[in-house]
């Protein structure tokens, strides 16, 4: 295959992927922010959610003073944000339409049709009016446009480089999520102040983070129990059973990394099989002993360094 379309292929993917993330974790926050809480706890749930995507010196240069409506607008409408949900869903698209006889027309017409919809979405103020819905909608299209590609998609070059792309963005986005919310959004200064009030927020919060990564019943049906951080990260992290864990994405990367392979993959092939051997055989005790935020971090650079080797041998052209 062609590296040129092996590129639209993998970024069609991960840009629809990330409008789905970012619809997830903006879902989180309009409805943590209904709880009863403090001015000052509110806005740091909003700061916490800019840092996921390294996004608050962006937002600060443009708008200054914090406000909800401010970030839905950065996060959403933004055309500058390069992570926005219009953004994404616009990257997607021209990417798809790059490589429009490579994929089926169900394929297309999807990825089309979430385009021209979203701009009708917008216009209409739904956004303002049940943003939870707006989001539902964002999440309902990606899961549309995976669905479309795995029932149509001939399982050639075109539908593993597709699948490489979704996996590593997902990867990249749940350990985001996991990491704010353990060394971010929770500062212990504002726990030690308001204890009763931290204590009610922690469950409702936790019990969002499982909704925006759609474990909520899962974690039920696992633990049977009161929901506590350290079983949230196992699940997050270490069951190969959850479909958004790091380890179900880093099992499909490897996968999909094998049926890609090519005359230099084969460092990229054992990089990305190490990571997936440590969080296979890793114990969430150990890691939470050790800092789960040193882990989390290291991990998003090691996602990071095997986008880039991605890239490197399989998306950029060989000079001439």
């Amino acid at each position: 295959m062609l590296s040129r379309t092996a590129d639209h292929l993998f970024w069609m993917a991960r840009y629809t992927e990330r409008a789905e993330n970012t619809a997830r974790m903006l879902d989180v926050n309009v409805q943590t922010a209904l709880l009863p809480q403090s001015a000052e706890a509110a806005e740091q749930g909003w700061r916490a959610m800019l840092g996921i995507s390294e996004l608050l010196s962006a937002f600060d240069d443009k708008h200054g003073l914090l406000t909800a409506k401010d970030v839905l607008d950065f996060m959403v409408r933004d055309p500058d944000n390069p992570s926005s949900i219009v953004s994404c869903l616009t990257q997607a698209r021209e990417n798809a339409r790059a490589v429009r006889g490579t994929l089926t027309t169900e394929v297309w017409e999807t990825q089309n049709a979430t385009y021209l919809d979203l701009q009708v979405k917008l216009r209409s103020g739904m956004l303002e009016r049940d943003p939870s819905a707006f989001f539902e909608w964002v999440k309902y299209r990606s899961h549309l446009s995976r669905g479309v590609t795995i029932g149509t998609m001939l399982k050639d070059e075109a539908f593993y480089f597709i699948r490489l792309g979704t996996f590593l963005e997902r990867a990249d986005n749940t350990a985001r999520i996991l990491d704010v919310k353990f060394h971010g959004a929770n500062p212990d200064a504002y726990a030690d102040a308001h204890p009763n009030e931290e204590a009610q927020r922690d469950f409702y919060y936790w019990a969002a983070i499982l909704r925006s990564v759609s474990a909520f019943e899962i974690y039920r049906k696992v633990y049977r129990d009161v929901i506590t951080p350290e079983r949230v990260a196992e699940l997050l992290m270490l069951r190969g059973d959850m479909p958004r864990s790091l380890l179900a994405c880093l099992e499909e990367v490897v996968n999909n990394l094998q049926h890609v392979r090519n005359d230099v993959s084969a460092g990229t092939e054992r990089f990305a099989g190490r990571l997936h051997a440590e969080l296979k055989f890793g114990n969430i005790e150990e890691i939470l002993k050790d800092g789960l935020h040193d882990y989390l971090t290291q991990f998003l650079e090691r996602i990071y360094e095997l986008g880039n080797r991605v890239s490197r041998d399989f998306l950029v052209p060989l000079a001439a």
